[in-house]
């Protein structure tokens, strides 16, 4: 087998969605029992206190996007939680059927946001921490 180099890495890489990324690191940091998280950023807060904390709440960058009730158009919001997430269509059942339950975890604002206005569209009740 081949080894692909950097560069090659990085280019399959580019060609993966959010949630496929996310999914990869998780792998990759059970697989190495690693952390993909930099130490630096966890011992800052802890060194200064409660004004990093301050600081962190205003500057944070990943959103948990949590479904709290599919509402009426249950089949709907199986739909989106398929279109958001790699999900086939039994584990997407199993989500939103156990809601209160996260559909994306990590994720940037912008994409918080965008999977809240599409399951609220699809008539579910959503939340984003």
């Amino acid at each position: 087998m081949a080894k692909l180099s950097t560069e090659e890495l990085i280019e399959q890489f580019k060609d993966l969605t959010l949630i496929e990324l996310n999914e990869f690191v998780k792998a990759f940091e059970e697989t190495f029992e690693v952390t993909a998280a930099a130490p630096v950023a966890a011992a800052a807060p802890a060194a200064a206190g409660g004004a990093a904390a301050a600081e962190e709440a205003e500057e944070k960058t990943e959103f948990d996007v949590i479904l709290e009730a599919a509402g009426d158009k249950k089949i709907q919001v199986i739909k989106e939680v398929r279109a958001l997430t790699s999900l086939g269509l039994k584990e997407a059942k199993d989500l939103v059927d156990g809601a209160p339950k996260p559909v994306l975890e990590g994720a940037t604002k912008e994409a918080a946001d965008k999977a809240k206005a599409a399951l609220e569209g699809a008539g579910a009740t959503v939340t984003v921490k």
